[in-house]
């Protein structure tokens, strides 16, 4: 048996397929003979069949996985549509005359050197979009294979040192039934895709790569983080009932759906979803969710060439409101910046974006951006339970200017004769060490709070949860981070008002006892972890199904 990390929960029974690692290197072809627009021309060709590839598994993520999900292969589109980016290679090709091959490969090597050196956590990121990018390039100009992955045998158990993010987008849940990585933990790309398609993962196992080979039958069991290599008849008898045992549980979790939540004194516990676009709803709806407790409004903002119009967002907001019928949905304004970029807003070249020039902070600073989308905001209030929420809050003086802008669009809109609901909710997350020590005097001034445990995690610890380095220091449960929860709680209750949370925490079924215990109003998570979160705390003796 070999252990790992538990990254997704379920088990799987099945035969196992190993993705080798590709390599991109060619042979240097720097030469007078090389045809300099014919390989021109086969850049261009890779150039493009890569974008297409690319747009067909955004469109496919966003559909069947989610907005946040996808986004990651818009930044990848963003790189190819980049002239310094691409078009530096095609430049190499004219002017040292060398072949596409070459000038990618170059291209690839460059960038990852220079992301490699630079004392920035976002730039340093990106080194695996580049490598993923540049593969998809290369495999194009070769005529290799697009999808290596989305034609596998039923019960397959993939094993890969990594899982790109191209790689996961290919799974297909009916036929792969686990994977197993060399490197990777619990926040890693491959990990959050894997519980959003509900695949069992176990992922930093080290050498398992070296540890099987095609065809070997393996058990994987995602709830305890183990491994079982060609098992014995006994012991693959137990796993398949565990497995049996595992569904049927799952499949009583449906009971679940549309339930509401009531705690020993009555009062009713919401357990809302994350969502990015309005194409999440019936997600959503799907799995019973009591509103919508994050809307992450910059997915409009995504995937298009100039800024969403007053209209536009105005539609997505009011569909969003009138398919909730009545249910609490909470709209975070926009939060671009740090790892969210937009390819046609210019932004300034920052030493380290996550502590800089983003969210409420750069909208305060560019009205023109941010009144677009209040006035969108406050004219689809009328059609639905409405909350507002500012992020990346770090003072009284930024919640009172943002809310200040609010209300300047609030008054522009009824002396054009266009109605806004009277009672919408404004609030803003706690994501910030600072806003939650403040809460007391917050609390005040604020309808909500909702407490983005993302970010106030890695900023209580310095511990950026994607850096696998420093990985093991972001831990949820740190008694800073939960001091911090229990003081956002108890001051929003002294002053009278909710507090919810919105990051991953929210559905961790090791915090959640804890949550209960600070006495939490609202969890909104993924749609998925919906139904097996309100069983976890059914299990709490204070709490029960409303009648």
């Amino acid at each position: 048996m070999k252990k790992g990390i538990a990254a997704s929960k379920g088990y799987g029974i099945g035969s196992v397929y190993i993705k080798k690692p590709e390599e991109m290197k060619v042979a240097c072809n720097i030469s007078a003979e090389v045809d300099v627009e014919e390989e021109k021309a086969r850049l261009t060709s890779s150039i493009e069949a890569s974008r297409e590839q690319l747009t067909r598994i955004k469109d496919k993520v966003e559909a069947e996985v989610g907005a946040e999900e996808a986004m990651v292969f818009e930044s990848h589109i963003m790189l190819l549509d980049d002239p310094e980016f691409t078009g530096q290679a095609l430049q190499n090709v004219e002017n040292n005359k060398i072949s596409a091959d070459n000038a990618v490969q170059e291209l690839i090597d460059t960038y990852v050197a220079i992301f490699a050196s630079i004392d920035d956590e976002y730039l340093r990121e990106r080194i695996a979009d580049v490598k993923d990018v540049g593969r998809r390039l290369m495999k194009n100009l070769c005529g290799g294979a697009e999808d290596e992955l989305s034609d596998l045998p039923e019960n397959t158990i993939v094993v890969a040192h990594d899982l790109t993010p191209s790689d996961t987008a290919q799974l297909d849940k009916n036929k792969v039934v686990a994977f197993l990585t060399n490197i990777g933990g619990k926040t890693s790309h491959s990990a959050i895709m894997a519980r959003t398609l509900e695949i069992p993962a176990v992922v930093g196992m080290g050498d398992i790569t070296e540890s099987v080979k095609n065809g070997d039958m393996v058990i994987v069991d995602g709830v305890k983080g183990e491994v079982v290599i060609n098992p014995d008849a006994e012991t693959l008898e137990k796993y398949r009932e565990l497995k049996a045992a595992y569904d049927e549980e799952k499949k009583q979790l449906q009971f679940l759906i549309g339930k509401r939540i009531a705690g020993k004194n009555g009062r009713h516990l919401e357990i809302a979803a994350n969502i990015g676009s309005p194409d999440d709803i019936a997600r959503v709806l799907e799995n019973g969710a009591d509103g919508i407790g994050l809307f992450r409004t910059e997915f409009l903002y995504m995937d298009r060439d100039a800024m969403p119009r007053e209209d536009e967002q105005f539609e997505a907001y009011r569909t969003v409101l009138e398919k909730l019928e009545g249910k609490p949905v909470v709209i975070r304004t926009l939060d671009i910046g740090g790892d969210k970029r937009l390819n046609y807003l210019e932004m300034p070249e920052e030493m380290n974006p996550f502590l800089g020039y983003r969210a409420t902070r750069m909208c305060l600073d560019r009205p023109e951006i941010f009144k677009i989308q209040l006035r969108a905001l406050l004219r689809a209030s009328v059609y639905g339970n409405l909350k507002i929420m500012f992020p990346m809050i770090s003072s009284l003086k930024e919640f009172t200017a943002a809310k200040g802008v609010l209300e300047e669009c609030r008054a522009e809109l009824r002396s054009e004769g266009i109605e806004c609901s009277d009672s919408i909710e404004v609030g803003i997350m706690v994501e910030i060490p600072s806003a939650a020590l403040t809460a007391d005097e917050l609390a005040k001034h604020v309808d909500f709070f909702s407490i983005g445990t993302n970010d106030l995690i890695q900023y209580t610890l310095a511990a950026d949860r994607m850096n696998e380095k420093v990985s093991y220091l972001y831990e949820p449960m740190h008694p800073a981070v939960l001091k911090l929860i229990r003081m956002t709680i108890e001051e929003a209750h002294k002053a009278g008002k909710w507090c919810g949370m919105c990051g991953e925490m929210a559905s961790d079924e090791a915090a959640i006892p804890t949550l209960l215990e600070y006495g939490l109003d609202e969890f909104s998570m993924s749609a998925s972890a919906i139904l097996s979160t309100k069983k976890l705390i059914l299990s709490n003796p204070d709490y029960r199904i409303e009648s």
